[in-house]
């Protein structure tokens, strides 16, 4: 599965120092790219705990989820922290620009949430090809976000979100890039993302928490996907069926809250998205062939 790479990580690789993030809820940085002296190649499969929107200059392709994008020219990026993605550069002249930041850059400021925006939303289009103009236009909102971002003006986060919003209407505007083909290991990447939402919901560590992607159908509307073709990817994968992979899941993680919390059957049975009791103890039987009572005596 998929590491998932936090700011932290992000400053460590790339400027191997860590600034102070604590009580930096949202963090917001941008920067400026050039690739054009280093020697083209991969870089790391994995899902970062942020956002990033990156305007790319140059000949690569974009790998996410269970699809690819080849770009040859400029295009804007949307990141989601939901779905795992990796680059391949192509040519030795890649430039552009990007920013990170976490939702609460966000939370507080807009109505609902981001992964409401068609580029963030669950089987969205994040990616918007460019021509020379566009390409003009957008840069110049990433400047202003540079110069922003190292002045003292008081207000300049506010500033910069208007800054992304512009920049989130202007690629809206633009119809999405639908230069997209199957990856070779799709079936691959289909699973390594539906794994990722699996253990995205557990640990479970309160009461008052709920394990709510229950079935392949939760799963595949989630990817935007049919639910044949990720059942078919996943056995494909791993030899076992969508509803195996959760159930194993469940009884994994049943296991340890009935050893480790002093939690009664029914708040188990209730974080764990069985409606009742009677259903949670039928299906840990079923699993284990024992009774949670028995298991946790």
């Amino acid at each position: 599965m998929p590491v998932t790479e936090t700011i932290e990580d992000f400053y460590k690789n790339k400027f191997n120092n860590i600034p102070v993030l604590s009580g930096d809820v949202g963090h917001f940085n941008v920067f400026k790219m050039d690739y054009s002296n280093e020697t083209p190649g991969p870089m790391k499969y994995a899902r970062r705990e942020y956002y990033k929107i990156l305007l790319v200059r140059g000949h690569q392709v974009y790998h996410y989820a269970d699809k690819s994008l080849e770009i040859k020219g400029t295009a804007l990026l949307f990141f989601n922290p939901l779905i795992p993605y990796t680059f391949e550069r192509l040519s030795d002249n890649t430039t552009g620009y990007f920013c990170i930041f976490r939702e609460g850059f966000f939370s507080e400021h807009i109505r609902g949430s981001l992964r409401e925006l068609p580029m963030y939303a669950p089987g969205g289009k994040p990616a918007y090809t460019f021509n020379e103009e566009q390409d003009k236009d957008v840069s110049y909102i990433f400047e202003k976000m540079l110069t922003e971002i190292n002045s003292d003006y008081r207000y300049k986060y506010d500033l910069i979100r208007n800054y992304i919003m512009e920049m989130i209407h202007y690629a809206l505007k633009i119809q999405p890039s639908e230069n997209l083909y199957a990856h070779i290991d799709a079936n691959t990447r289909i699973t390594s993302v539906f794994t990722e939402l699996l253990e995205r919901q557990f640990p479970i560590e309160d009461v008052s928490q709920q394990f709510t992607l229950r079935s392949a159908k939760d799963f595949a509307q989630q990817l935007n996907v049919h639910v044949n073709h990720l059942n078919r990817a996943i056995k494909a994968t791993t030899g076992k069926t969508t509803t195996d992979h959760i159930s194993e899941r469940l009884v994994t993680e049943a296991k340890a809250l009935l050893k480790h919390t002093d939690w009664n059957i029914s708040e188990i049975s209730y974080c764990l998205g069985f409606e009742e009791p009677a259903n949670f103890n039928h299906f840990f039987k079923k699993q284990t062939s024992i009774t949670p009572s028995a298991y946790r005596a």
